[in-house]
This record gives structure tokens, sequence and C-alpha cells, in this order.
């Protein structure tokens, strides 16, 4: 090969590199397409008079509210405790669920004993609990934390038994005919072929995570995001409000696409390169 071919190779090879980079880059630019073209057009509409921003106000008095909320240092207290909140719960609902699921997917007699009890508990509302724990935790943290964690816990026990339960047989007589011990065939088929619905329910649950920490923080709580919710709405501030709205949004997606990352290193055996396709497409 010459120096010339050698070069190009290197350089070929340099593009393709960056080429995934790019189009996942072009892939967040194109999420941003619709949150940022509604916002613009809602600020467009309230200069011009055209809806009154007084009950839905347009982006930059969100953001001059926003901006006055960390300036004070309120935004970061109240981030700071949901945060704490949501993590401590989804850690709690991760461990119970995956448990229940292991317990319920391993066994058909474990799960006739637990699996109609769980979807019945399943069924209730979250503010259905909230009275109740009250009353057993009181109104402090630990009524909080086992709020989320409760609403975390169902769907990691429902991906997890359905993960296990979707596990093809024939795979598993592969391994025993390979006579893999039971750890190996543990590590070695079930584990890789249940992560890809577990790391979705993972996702599920945290979703629900950040759903029941408001719920949670209407419960006394005097600090987090929620109490922003219901301070704005006691104190008749739609502009707190939304701001509060809007930081939910930002720590879900942020969390959520942490993660996915995360989780990648995990999943690089799929055949389901989703940058690839977007590359090619590109």
């Amino acid at each position: 090969m010459s120096a010339v071919e050698g070069v190009a190779a290197v350089a070929g090879e340099a593009s393709s590199a960056r080429r995934p980079r790019f189009s996942a880059l072009r892939l967040v630019l194109l999420g941003a397409v619709l949150p940022v073209g509604a916002a613009l057009l809602w600020e467009l509409a309230v200069r011009a008079g055209l809806v009154s921003g007084r009950l839905m106000p347009p982006p930059s008095i969100i953001l001059a509210t926003l901006a006055e909320l960390a300036r004070s240092g309120d935004l970061g207290l109240h981030v700071q405790a949901t945060l704490a909140r949501v993590a401590a719960g989804f850690a709690l609902g991760v461990l119970a669920g995956t448990v229940l699921g292991v317990l319920a997917g391993a066994s058909a007699r474990a799960r006739a004993l637990i699996d109609p009890t769980l979807q019945g508990l399943r069924a209730i509302p979250s503010i259905a609990w909230v009275p109740l724990f009250i009353l057993w935790l009181g109104i402090f943290e630990a009524s909080k934390v086992t709020l989320i964690a409760v609403g975390v816990a169902f769907p990691i026990y429902l991906g997890t038994l359905g993960a296990i339960l979707s596990v093809d047989r024939k795979i598993i007589e592969v391994g025993r005919s390979f006579r893999l011990t039971r750890l190996e065939l543990a590590t070695r088929i079930l584990l890789p072929a249940v992560l890809p619905q577990y790391v979705v329910a993972l996702r599920a649950g945290l979703g629900l995570g950040w759903m029941f920490v408001v719920a949670a923080e209407f419960m006394g709580a005097s600090e987090g995001l929620g109490y922003l919710l219901v301070d704005g709405q006691q104190l008749g501030k739609p502009a707190q409000i939304v701001a509060a709205i809007v930081v939910f949004a930002v720590l879900g997606k942020l969390t959520d696409a942490l993660l996915v990352a995360a989780s990648a290193p995990l999943l690089r055996w799929e055949d389901t390169d989703t940058h690839a396709a977007a590359t090619r497409e590109g």
C-alpha cells in the first residue's frame, strides 16, 4: 500500500468514526425542534397580542422566573430535594420490583402466589396511598420515598417477569447441551436475554418515579419542585408553576438519557444500531 492510500484509509476511518457522532447531534437537534418551535410560536403570539399570557406565561417570563429562582438559591434547593427523593425511591423500587419479578418468573408457584396480589395493588391510584403512608410513616421523608418506591416497583416487576417468561426455551436447551453450569447459564444466556426488556422496565419505572414524586411532595413538603407547584398555585403564580413543570421535564429527560447511556455498554451485542440506520439515511 502506498503512502497516499494509507493516508486515505486513515482519513476514511476517521470520517466513519465521526459520522455517528454527527448523526447523534442531528438527532438531538431534531428532537429540540418541536419544543423550541412551540415555545417561539407562543412567545410571538403573546407579543402580538393574539393571546393573553396571564394564565399561560410566554417563555421569556418563564425564563426570567427560573433565573430569579436560581439567583436566590431556591431552584438549587428544590431540585436537590426532589432529586434525592427520586433517587432513593427509585433504588428501593428497583430492588423490590426486581426481586419480586425474579421470584415470580423463576417459579410458577411463586407467580401464582404473589402475582394476583401485586396486580391488584398496581391498580390503586398513587394518591390513594398518601393518607395511609402519612398515618404509618408521618409526613417526613420516609413516607415520600416509600410512595415513590411503590410507583417504581410495579413496572420493574412487570418488566422483569415478562422478560424472564419470554426467554426462548431453545436457547436454554442449547446452553444445557454445552454442559453449562447454572451460574454460566444465568450469566451467559439468561442475563443477556433479559437485559433489553429489563432496561425498558427501568426507564418506565424512572418515569413513574418522577410522576409519583409530585404526589409525594404534596404531602406537607417544605422544599422540592412539587412544593414549588403548590406554592405557585396558592399564591397565584402561573409562571412559577410552568417553570417547575419545565424543570421536571428537563430533569426527567436528563436522567432517562443517563440511564440509557449507562445501560448501552451492556446491550452492545444487540443487532439494533439505530444510530447506524440514521447515518445511512443521512
